[in-house]
């Protein structure tokens, strides 16, 4: 399979761009650090590899608590002038801050005017993108939109009757495709993940374009394993499906004597601490909260298998990061993961939400000879390295400057489901 996706920043094209004008950019977010999620992520290291580029970067997001303004932060370890916008607490989810529509415009209006970017990248149709790009596009500014939601996973935190949420997700859709239509490009994770976008928008052109992420930052073991461990990190919610994997963990033999590891925060912890008590497994499994960063590079590398039942993804940074820890993957046959996980080659795929399925392919792993096993853990490995960050980097400063890109193959996925 050809790979014409952007090179690292340290290779000659990588040089080319570094050399041109830098630029400054202003991206808008409905989540940012500190929250925990795959799309505030990707807004956190992507402010911060332009920074490390020389660029100007701005960020225009809610405030993480009742203090709004504008002040230099530190992100990735890159200052950048972050422009935290009155928020509110959206009580139905467990951290979720929102800014007003109307609010929203009058704040994009006096950012836009005050910082003159030569382009804004939003990172959803919400409050916030919504509002910044309708007043970009008064300025005739350049504008780039990343979608990273699905209004399904969004109706879940919300106070709407079951009976209306249907009429609402397609609401929500038609939104989408108003906001993302003021954008010159669309861009969003995977082939699947845009397949999705264009389905649902009748948008025609969406560039699949990996979140990225630093392979570095990881270390990969091939110590030979003195125990079991399964690993989920991730929000602890319902489009998770974490309640999937506990009941698989339930249907594993005892003799595997497993240890589960469950990082992240979420509504869904106090049930899924009783059910895990329900089927007797709760001896067996942690439930850890948020970690530092160094706490969570930590609980990849004690890992034996990492485990994604989701149905939900449109990348799964997660995994991305398990696979850069070298650890093999099972995960749901669902949205991106088949992107990620390959069959049989560096882990395996199961059938959404059948607990069997998952026990089974858990127990191949944790049963595997450890030539099997290292096997698996280098083709991880060798899958991220197309998801490097720096390739990610260079094709938005291409969006950026309203230069032609490819859309890069990032896996082998997107080429078997063309066949």
């Amino acid at each position: 399979m050809s790979d014409p996706i952007y090179p690292p920043s340290d290779s000659p094209a990588g040089d080319a761009h570094a050399a041109k004008k830098p630029i400054r950019v202003l991206i808008a977010a409905d989540t940012f650090a500190p929250d925990v999620n795959g799309a505030a992520r990707f807004a956190e290291r992507l402010a911060a590899g332009l920074v490390s580029r020389g660029h100007d970067v701005h960020v225009m997001a809610p405030a993480a608590s009742r203090k709004s303004g504008t002040w230099t932060e530190t992100h990735e370890g890159q200052p950048m002038t972050v422009h935290r916008l009155h928020s509110w607490r959206w009580y139905p989810h467990d951290w979720l801050r929102f800014a007003l529509p109307w609010l929203v415009r009058r704040d994009s209006r006096r950012i836009l005017d005050s910082v003159k970017p030569d382009v804004v990248h939003f990172q959803s149709h919400l409050n916030v993108g919504r509002g910044v790009t309708i007043e970009a596009e008064k300025r005739g500014i350049r504008i780039i939109g990343t979608n990273h939601f699905m209004p399904e996973n969004m109706v879940e935190f919300s106070l709407i009757p079951k009976g209306f949420q249907d009429r609402v997700i397609k609401a929500a859709w038609r939104a989408a495709r108003r906001t993302f239509g003021r954008a010159e490009a669309v861009t969003t994770p995977t082939v699947r993940a845009a397949q999705f976008l264009k389905k649902y928008t009748g948008l025609t052109e969406v560039h699949a374009i990996s979140c990225g992420i630093n392979a570095d930052n990881y270390s990969p073991s091939f110590e030979p394993r003195t125990e079991n461990r399964i690993l989920f990190v991730g929000r602890v919610t319902g489009e998770k499906q974490i309640d999937v994997l506990l009941n698989a963990v339930a249907l594993l033999s005892p003799e595997l004597d497993v240890k589960v590891e469950i990082v992240g925060g979420g509504d869904q912890k106090r049930n899924l601490e009783h059910l895990a008590d329900t089927l007797g497994i709760s001896d067996r499994v942690s439930f850890t909260g948020y970690v530092t960063d160094e706490e969570l590079r930590a609980a990849y590398s004690r890992a034996t298998v990492f485990a994604m039942p989701s149905i939900a993804e449109l990348q799964s940074i997660a995994t991305m990061e398990a696979m850069a820890s070298g650890l093999p993957v099972v995960a749901a046959n669902a949205m991106a993961l088949p992107h990620l996980v390959h069959d049989k080659e560096n882990g395996y795929l199961f059938e959404p939400g059948n607990a069997q399925d998952l026990a089974d392919k858990l127990t191949q792993v944790l049963t595997a000879a450890p030539a099997e096993l290292t096997a698996q853990k280098r083709e991880s490995l060798k899958l991220i390295g197309s998801h490097d960050i720096n390739r990610t980097l260079n094709t938005f400063e291409s969006l950026y400057r309203g230069e032609p890109v490819v859309d890069p193959i990032i896996d082998g996925a997107s080429a078997h489901s063309s066949e």
